[in-house]
């Protein structure tokens, strides 16, 4: 008799659990001398780490512009909290929530401090890239992954950005 083994992705794995997220900013207008960013924030308190694992960025506009990944920066502007969040198990009641919080920000002066540029991505026009990270970018508590879109001088741009996630207690 042969014994049934399953061999199967960690993201399904997690999503099963109920700790895998997808979430994205809205659109977010930049440009003319301005940035954008969407960042996943990992509070102090979460008592949960952050497994970064699909990164978006959808380029709306016709121009291309330079996306910078950054792991644990200061951010410049004010973030707002993204309602665009959702687990992607919809069979679990009560639907899990997320300890780690998708922001962004628009229209913004200044670049990112501290922390590290880990790479960056040219995004084309009409475009969108993804990123399949497999986890592998961890974020303890007090941490954040971020993606600055850097604006360009006399063009305006619009793009979203979407992270996929999952979460395990500290």
């Amino acid at each position: 008799m042969l014994e049934k083994i399953v061999n199967i992705p960690v993201s399904l794995y997690e999503s099963h659990q109920g700790n895998y997220f997808v979430g994205q900013t809205k659109l977010l207008c930049f440009g003319n001398g301005k940035n954008a960013w969407g960042e996943l924030f990992n509070p102090c308190d979460s008592r949960v780490t952050l497994f970064v694992n699909v990164i978006t960025v959808t380029n709306i506009s016709e121009e291309n512009f330079l996306a910078e990944l950054w792991f644990n920066s200061q951010l410049p502007g004010a973030g707002t909290i993204s309602n665009k969040v959702t687990p992607s198990n919809l069979t679990i009641c009560p639907k899990p929530t997320p300890e780690v919080q998708l922001k962004f920000s628009e229209k913004i002066l200044g670049v990112p401090d501290c922390g590290i540029n880990a790479f960056d991505r040219m995004i084309p026009g009409q475009t969108t890239i993804v990123e399949e990270e497999d986890g592998k970018f961890i974020i303890p508590p007090g941490g954040n992954f971020a993606v600055f879109l850097a604006g360009r001088e006399n063009v305006t741009l619009q793009a979203r950005i979407a992270f996929g996630w999952w979460e395990e207690r500290c």
